[in-house]
């Protein structure tokens, strides 16, 4: 039997964040040398960091009720990371910013997708 941790590993959208999270790291020193980037930094960090988080903490809560609860604020925090990206552009590269917008709408379509799913199948 799978233990919500194995499900956790597996789904899909959980690792493209984490990913996501660590390519950050490498795009936050080119943003730690202007004190406006900086600034940015430390929020994306911490939303970037929070969607990980949100959906370790659903997963690790069980399969109730508060796992789409947990999903959606990993979801919300994902809208947050992508406007941050947007507003990134005065010192990322183009096409790095449309890259990393492009995984996290991949990450917030997951998302819905699987809190839809999950509280579709509640319904019925």
């Amino acid at each position: 039997m799978a233990t919500s941790s194995d499900r956790l590993e597996s789904f899909g959208i959980y690792k493209l964040a984490c990913q996501l999270f660590d390519d950050f790291w490498a795009e936050s020193e080119i943003l730690g040398k202007d004190y406006r980037g900086r600034e940015l930094v430390k929020q994306q960090i911490r939303s970037l960091d929070s969607i990980c988080a949100n959906i370790e903490e659903g997963y690790g809560r069980g399969f109730g009720k508060e796992l789409p609860q947990h999903l959606k604020i990993a979801r919300g925090e994902a809208r947050e990371s992508k406007g941050r990206y947007e507003r990134c552009r005065h010192l990322l590269p183009a096409e790095l910013i449309a890259k990393r917008i492009d995984t996290l709408d991949h990450i917030i379509g997951g998302l819905t997708n699987t809190i839809n799913t999950i509280e579709k199948r509640r319904s019925e």
